[in-house]
C-alpha cells in the first residue's frame, strides 16, 4: 500500500510540474468561448462583442475583427477547417450561423431565428460537408440542427431528444456537442435538472445519467471529450466555482452499458471545457483554473489557476490554446 501511495505522489508531483501556460497578451476586451485549433499554425476564436480572431503562427499573435452588423452578439462556438473557411453560432436572440470563406474578409448569415426560443449551445462537424448545431429544449426536446453543405444551409434534424422538466444544455465552450470520429457517435451532454449523456449514432439514440452535480440550473455537464476509448465529462456550478464535488467523470469501458466513475482526485472546482490530448491525457479548463489528467481522468491535478472558458489541441498534441474572458489567451507547454 505504501508503495502504491508513493507512486501516486510522484505521479500527481510529476503532472504539476510538467506543463506550464504562456500568456499571450490580450488585444480585446471580449469573453472568449468559440475555439477551433485547426492545426499545428491556424487556430480561430470567436467571443463577445461580434468578435472573431484567427492566427497562422500557433497562437503567438492574433488578428482581431469586429463583424459589422454583429457588435451585440456573443459568438460562442466556432468550427474552422482552414485559414479560410470557419463557421461561428451565436448564442442569445436572434439565433444566427455565419460562415466565410475568404479568411473572414467577408463573412455570410446562413441561418437565422428570431424566435427567443432558440438558444444555441455548440457545434460538432463530423467531416467538412456534415455538421449538427444543438440548442436548448423546444417543446420539450433539444433541438437539433444539420448540414450536409458544409454549413451554407441548415435543416431541423428529426431525431428525437426529450429533455426532461428543468434540463438543458450550457453554451460555456461550445463543447456540450462533440463527435467521435472512432466510434461515429454525435454526442451531447446536459445540465439544470439532470446531468445527462445522449448517444446519436444512424441506428438509435441512447440516454446515460452521469454523476455531476446537478438540480440547479448553474449547474450540469458542460463539456464532453473521448479519445483512445476513453470519455470524460467536466462540469459542477460556475456560480460556485470553487466546489469541486462531482466536477467530472470518466468511463474507460468500451461497452455501452458501462457507468461513468468520478475521479480518485479532483479539479479544484468548476470546469467548463475538456480536451483530449494523446494516450491518456486530457487537459480541462475553467474559472477554477487548469487541470491535466495522464491516467485517463482518474486522477486530476492543477497546472495552472488562471480563469479560461476553452481549451482545445490541434489534433496531434502540438498546439494546445486556452481561451476565456477579457481577451485571455495562453498557450500549454509541456
Amino acid at each position: 500500500m505504501r508503495i502504491i501511495v508513493a507512486a501516486l505522489c510522484v505521479l500527481l508531483t510529476t503532472l504539476s510540474c510538467a506543463q506550464t501556460v504562456m500568456p499571450i497578451i490580450a488585444t480585446k476586451n471580449c469573453s472568449i468561448r468559440g475555439l477551433c485549433a485547426v492545426n499545428n499554425n491556424v487556430a480561430w476564436l470567436s467571443a463577445s462583442n461580434g468578435n472573431v480572431a484567427i492566427s497562422t503562427n500557433g497562437g503567438k499573435s492574433w488578428s482581431w475583427q469586429q463583424l459589422n452588423g454583429y457588435e451585440t452578439y456573443d459568438f460562442r462556438d466556432i468550427e474552422a477547417f482552414s485559414s479560410k473557411e470557419a463557421i461561428i453560432m451565436s448564442s442569445g436572440t436572434p439565433a444566427v450561423i455565419l460562415k466565410t470563406t475568404d479568411g473572414g474578409v467577408n463573412w455570410r448569415q446562413v441561418f437565422f431565428q428570431s424566435n427567443t426560443s432558440y438558444f444555441l449551445d455548440g457545434m460538432a462537424f463530423i467531416n467538412r460537408k456534415h455538421g449538427f448545431c444543438m440548442g436548448d429544449p423546444i417543446n420539450g426536446r433539444f433541438l437539433l440542427l444539420e448540414t450536409m453543405d458544409g454549413g451554407n444551409t441548415w435543416f431541423e434534424n428529426k431525431t428525437k431528444l426529450p429533455a426532461l422538466p428543468g434540463e438543458a444544455a450550457f453554451a460555456a465552450s461550445g463543447t456540450s456537442i462533440s463527435y467521435s470520429k472512432s466510434t461515429k457517435i454525435l454526442v451531447v451532454v446536459t445540465g439544470g435538472s439532470n446531468a445527462r449523456k445522449f448517444s446519436i449514432s444512424k441506428e438509435r439514440v441512447q440516454v446515460k445519467d452521469v454523476p455531476l452535480a446537478h438540480g440547479q440550473t448553474t449547474q450540469g455537464a458542460f463539456s464532453y471529450a473521448t479519445g483512445n476509448g476513453i470519455e470524460v465529462i467536466v462540469g459542477g456550478n460556475y456560480e460556485r466555482f470553487k466546489i469541486a464535488d462531482s466536477t467530472v467523470c470518466f468511463n474507460t469501458s468500451t461497452k455501452s452499458e458501462a457507468a461513468f466513475m468520478l475521479p480518485k482526485t479532483l479539479p479544484v472546482g468548476y470546469q467548463s471545457c475538456v480536451t483530449f490530448i494523446k494516450n491518456q491525457t486530457f487537459i480541462s479548463t475553467g474559472v477554477a483554473g487548469s487541470h491535466i489528467s495522464i491516467d485517463g481522468g482518474a486522477n486530476w491535478k492543477q497546472f495552472d489557476a488562471a480563469s479560461y472558458n476553452v481549451c482545445q489541441n490541434s489534433g496531434r498534441g502540438n498546439l494546445i490554446i486556452l481561451a476565456g474572458d477579457k481577451g485571455c489567451i495562453g498557450i500549454v507547454k509541456f
